[in-house]
């Protein structure tokens, strides 16, 4: 029993296995007073939860496995519109891999490779299951499949609303399209339509046209939305030169602005400097600019004809940030630095001074790593032997919200090399996931909210074990950066407030600039998102929202029985103390990725659809056809 329990893949147990039941909008008792600014509006979490389960102890990734989204809406009742009523309810995003592998009982593995197998795989490993991959998107195509697989998106990453759509990301595909507050799957969204719509607008949106079209709507999976243009923005990255394109798609009706910024839609636009193919997951927008991050996490196929893993990080590269106005990319100045990783940006917003020069300045804040550790240990690997690299690029093992400083003269000339003028880490605890007010993204936020660890670093959860978010944190960008500018910390290995997180939980100052909120012991949270109080008398005047999960469910074997259950929590974001509601949900959210508020006005005017995605009944498939029985048999085989 204890080697079996040990076999078991730590990102396919406890709260971290996939669930398979799903329901539709389910009533949910709750206790505490839930805030009057959530009635109507609906909180999301998207992750991925693998249709395709039976091999347990296959190759698995914790980023691995078909979207799904958990949703709790606050229905306001008939006879009291004061009166908030809150329902559960999850879905699958019905994507493309999805329904071709519902009800497919030839499949006992996903469809697509794990992440795990392409930044370990041997030669032999990776071509026997992109092979295997290939054969399967081929086979789908024939009589007998449930789905064709077209787009190869699990949409299991993001999600963001933009002029009348939800929609659900992941860097693999175009965005998909879903319905609040039921969350059933729409279609594919271009940039111009998406599937299912009322709306003949035949005209190519991301992708355009040509041999590359598939990987040119390969969208990030972290797409802004400008909130007072309402501009969506987004990255393409692809394994063909010139390796990043770029997309600007405005809202359909015009806002109406001071300032003449908003211009027409742009697609795939080429954004020149990118060397090679990498892994690019988020980038920074600011109200005028861009911000490309071209970091050393290499992803590219070609490597695998080396013997070489697909994704690899090399720490004897140099990290370099791509900054340029937003409409004019071929203008893109380029910064370097030591090696590093950023998964996720926080904000990004400019300043201008007049004196002594005219200047501009992108400042940037992002969750930096060292490393690439997480990435490995979140497939319960361990992280390979990195490359000898010099004295001044060797850093401790960490993963902190850093303070970029990037200054564009308008008087510089091209032959001077940019420099980042501020680089330093603003606080020393563990921080990832982060996310701010949207009112006041691309802009000078103030506070910044994410997750934390009492351990010292995301990437020290040991070979076996997952890393759980144990506290929630606020910290006070402005706070830290001014107090950085007054004693400047060391360039790059420097940090402003050094403190751990159990030095942070002794202060008693009701104005220290980071505050935790910590969990009680055996329950976890996953990324928080804050929603503002009506009428804020402060940018943290509202709430947290954020899935928990009491880990005291758990069997002998730290399993999940089929009555573990799941809370949504509404925190107090001002104090970071107070639990104001909870949300007791019929059943357990795994502990996934990323989530979002969609208000109640952003639910009602949400455009018209004319269908929704849905499964193929036996009585649709064809499976006496010669063709259907040839593709039933191999696909068996491939498994």
């Amino acid at each position: 029993m204890g080697d079996e329990s040990e076999s078991r893949h730590p990102y396919l147990s406890g709260n971290f296995a996939p669930i398979r039941q799903t329901r539709s909008l389910t009533r949910c008792p709750h206790t505490g007073i839930i805030p009057t600014e959530l009635a109507g509006g609906q909180y999301v979490r998207n992750g991925a939860n693998p249709l395709t389960n039976e091999d347990t102890r296959r190759q698995a990734h914790w980023f691995d496995g078909d979207g799904m989204l958990s949703g709790v809406f606050f229905r306001r009742t008939a006879h009291d519109a004061h009166e908030i009523e809150p329902y559960f309810v999850n879905q699958y995003v019905f994507t493309d891999v999805f329904l071709n592998a519902k009800d497919n009982h030839n499949l006992r593995r996903p469809l697509l490779p794990s992440i795990t197998t392409l930044i370990s795989g041997s030669l032999l490993t990776i071509a026997l299951v992109v092979v295997r991959a290939i054969l399967l998107v081929i086979l789908s195509r024939l009589p007998g499949s449930r789905r064709a697989v077209k787009k190869i998106s699990v949409a299991n990453t993001g999600m963001v609303y933009h002029d009348g759509r939800a929609l659900a990301t992941c860097e693999s595909g175009p965005p998909m399209r879903f319905q609040l507050p039921n969350l059933e799957t729409v279609g594919w969204y271009n940039g111009r339509r998406a599937e299912n719509e009322p709306n003949d607008d035949a005209r190519a949106g991301f992708g355009g046209k040509g041999p590359v079209t598939f990987m040119k709507e390969w969208t990030t999976g972290h797409p802004r939305v400008d909130p007072v243009t309402k501009e969506l923005i987004s990255i393409h990255a692809v394994f063909v030169k010139p390796y990043v394109f770029y997309s600007i798609v405005p809202p359909a009706s015009k806002v109406t602005l001071k300032s003449d910024r908003l211009l027409g839609a742009m697609f795939d636009v080429p954004v020149p400097g990118v060397r090679s193919p990498k892994m690019m997951h988020d980038f920074g927008v600011a109200a005028r600019h861009t911000v490309i991050l071209d970091l050393p996490l290499l992803l590219d196929p070609m490597r695998c004809v080396l013997g070489k893993p697909i994704i690899s990080f090399d720490p004897t590269q140099r990290s370099r940030f791509g900054v340029f106005p937003r409409y004019e990319p071929q203008k893109i100045r380029w910064f370097e630095t030591n090696p590093c990783i950023i998964f996720h940006t926080a904000n990004c917003w400019e300043t201008t001074s007049m004196w002594p020069v005219v200047e501009t300045c992108v400042h940037l804040v992002a969750c930096r790593l060292t490393s690439a550790s997480v990435l490995y240990s979140a497939g319960a690997l361990s992280p390979p032997t990195l490359k000898t690299v010099p004295l001044e690029s060797a850093e401790e093992e960490q993963c902190r919200l850093y303070y970029y400083n990037f200054p564009i003269s308008d008087g510089s000339s091209d032959k001077e090399r940019p420099m980042i003028r501020h680089q330093w880490a603003l606080s020393a605890i563990p921080f990832e996931f982060p996310t701010i007010s949207p009112q006041h993204a691309m802009s000078a936020a103030q506070f910044v909210y994410g997750c934390s660890v009492g351990s010292p670093s995301y990437s020290s959860a040991a070979l076996g074990k997952a890393a759980k978010i144990d506290y929630l944190a606020k910290i006070d960008v402005d706070a830290l950066i001014t107090r950085g500018m007054a004693q400047p910390p060391q360039q790059i290995k420097g940090c402003v407030d050094t403190r751990t997180v159990q030095e942070v939980m002794q202060s008693t100052d009701d104005n220290d600039p980071i505050k935790l909120f910590q969990m009680p012991d055996g329950w976890y949270a996953q990324e928080p998102r804050f929603v503002a109080r009506q009428g804020a008398s402060s940018e943290d005047d509202g709430w947290l929202l954020t899935y928990v999960f009491d880990e005291a469910q758990l069997d002998e074997r730290g399993e999940c029985g089929s009555e573990a259950v799941s809370e949504l929590w509404v925190i107090d974001a001002k104090k970071m103390k107070d639990i104001v509601a909870r949300i007791h949900l019929p059943q357990r959210v795994p502990y996934g990725l990323h989530g979002a508020w969609f208000s109640e006005e952003d639910i009602a005017n949400q455009r018209a659809v004319e269908a929704v995605r849905r499964e193929t009944t036996e009585q649709e498939l064809d499976m006496l056809s010669p063709l259907s029985r040839m593709r039933h048999v191999i696909e068996k085989i491939l498994g």
